[in-house]
């Protein structure tokens, strides 16, 4: 038997992701009413319009995000982003919001992380669509835990908070060490809770878009 576990937020018309960004207009781009005209009597459909920036809901970010130069949608490989065994670290009861290198250390003590989905799970998701979830003492990787991450040869990295990065630090240094070794960061998940800490694999697969860097994904897992 298995499980399947959606961790990704629902995206609708106008909601807000990330504070400064437009949040989506959806709307109908041929309405069922509009298409009857094109199809025998009592066959209807209808064709959706949206529009959105690439960072809105929970979405995945690819090397091509933060480097000119890096795998865009297109070019993830699939084994980066489908079917990897994952890893919930919990830090909803720290003290401190900055995840630290040595929690990193701690855990790789005890299991090797390489090739695995690391997923943070802050509890930050809880202020969803809320004012508080935009305000910058979010939980956040700091550059230290992510050099770690990186040298452990990780597969993919999220986060269930508004950043992986703290927002007050312009350089991204958990983007910028991340991309850069061309690992892929998903952000905005949530229900993280509802996942154990091992035993699930690990989905996040987005459209194949060329010259593009970030695009909103259904995140889930499956739990054996």
């Amino acid at each position: 038997m298995t499980t399947l576990i959606d961790v990704s937020h629902t995206i609708h018309a106008g909601m807000i992701t990330y504070y400064g960004l437009p949040g989506p207009k959806i709307s109908d781009f041929l309405s069922r009413e509009q298409s009857r005209s094109h199809y025998a009597a009592g066959t209807e459909f209808q064709i959706g319009y949206i529009e959105m920036v690439a960072n809105t809901g929970t979405y995945i970010d690819s090397p091509f995000h933060r480097y000119p130069s890096g795998a865009d949608l297109a070019e993830l490989e699939l084994s980066s982003l489908a079917n990897i065994e994952g890893i919930v670290v919990r830090c909803v009861d720290d003290q401190l919001r900055n995840i630290t290198g040595k929690k990193i250390e701690l855990l790789s003590r005890s299991r090797s992380l390489k090739n695995m989905a690391v997923l943070f799970h802050t509890g930050w998701d809880r202020h969803w669509r809320s004012e508080r979830y935009w305000e910058g003492d979010h939980p956040f990787v700091t550059a230290d835990a992510a050099e770690l991450l990186s040298r452990l040869e990780v597969r993919l990295v999220g986060i269930d908070s508004y950043n992986i990065d703290d927002i007050k630090d312009g350089g991204r240094p958990a983007h910028s060490i991340l991309l850069e070794r061309g690992i892929p960061i998903v952000e905005h998940l949530c229900g993280l809770a509802e996942l154990p800490d091992l035993g699930f694999r690990f989905f996040a697969v987005p459209p194949k878009v060329k010259a593009f860097g970030s695009f909103p994904i259904r995140a889930f897992a499956i739990v054996s």
